[in-house]
């Protein structure tokens, strides 16, 4: 797998409720840390998102757990969009610790753009595509 640069990074701050009885956050939390990340990336990085009419939801995703991450630790999630196709795209995410950089799990999903109103999946709009491939650094277009 090729190396991803991470342009896109979120300062998670944990809650109690974040950690389980075993004393380290539980692995479903993890979740909405990536959810968070996602929010804010395409928030930031796409002109003109509105969330009342414009979805961004999740068709297939997949984590490694790497080391576990426990109350006391600073973390941040990182996103990155990797590969984007006609309606779906493949999303990078990650946790570090952001004091030492260690990787404490790593996110793989694909994503598609919907129509909240229509309730079905509907093309990237251009706009959106080349403000990605601009804040990526490079052409994510998937070639065919």
């Amino acid at each position: 797998m090729e190396e991803i640069e991470f342009h896109h990074s979120l300062p998670i701050q944990l809650r109690f409720n974040d950690v389980d009885k075993f004393g380290h956050v539980n692995n479903t939390v993890y979740f909405s840390f990536y959810d968070l990340g996602k929010t804010e990336y395409f928030a930031s990085v796409c002109p003109g998102v509105d969330w009342e009419k414009d979805g961004i939801v999740v068709v297939h995703i997949e984590a490694d757990f790497l080391a576990q991450i426990f109350s006391s630790d600073h973390i941040a999630v990182q996103t990155a969009v990797c590969e984007i196709g006609t309606k779906s795209f493949h999303l990078m995410q990650r946790v570090i610790d952001t004091e030492t950089m260690e990787v404490k799990c790593i996110c793989r999903s694909v994503m598609v753009t919907f129509d909240l109103e229509k309730h079905q999946s509907k093309p990237l709009t251009e706009e959106w595509i080349e403000a990605i491939c601009r804040f990526e650094g490079r052409d994510l277009r998937k070639k065919k």
